[in-house]
């Protein structure tokens, strides 16, 4: 059981918002746009979360975990503030999160989590 209450699973889709002041002006463009879509399964957030989760590495954290006591935000703020490349190399690993998925779906065509998946990535890459 997580005791506290910013800790989930994996990385929340609510937590964007505040990674937007942690960069440049084209990191922060781009979490304007992505704030833009009120659907936690539209593509392109789907697409961020699983960059964020590799990059934050949620599925090695754990409930007694230093970064699970401390929360999802603060955990993702230190990722993003601490990255040592570019706002444009961030941006470019979001874009291959967005293929990773795609390959995925196209890889395992009747995994029941496909209708989802499938509707979100309707619209045209970025």
């Amino acid at each position: 059981m997580l005791h506290q209450p910013d800790t989930e699973i994996i990385f929340p889709p609510r937590v964007i918002p505040s990674l937007r002041n942690l960069r440049g002006p084209e990191w922060r463009e781009f979490i304007d746009d992505l704030c833009q879509h009120k659907d936690d399964t539209d593509a392109d957030i789907l697409a961020f979360a699983w960059m964020m989760i590799k990059l934050n590495s949620c599925l090695t954290c754990h409930a007694d975990s230093y970064r699970a006591m401390r929360g999802c935000t603060p955990c993702s703020q230190n990722t993003i503030g601490r990255f040592k490349g570019s706002d444009v190399e961030l941006v470019a690993y979001f874009k291959t999160a967005r293929e990773e998925m795609l390959g995925w779906i196209n890889a395992n065509p009747n995994s029941p989590i496909l209708e989802t998946l499938r509707q979100s990535f309707v619209a045209p890459s970025r």
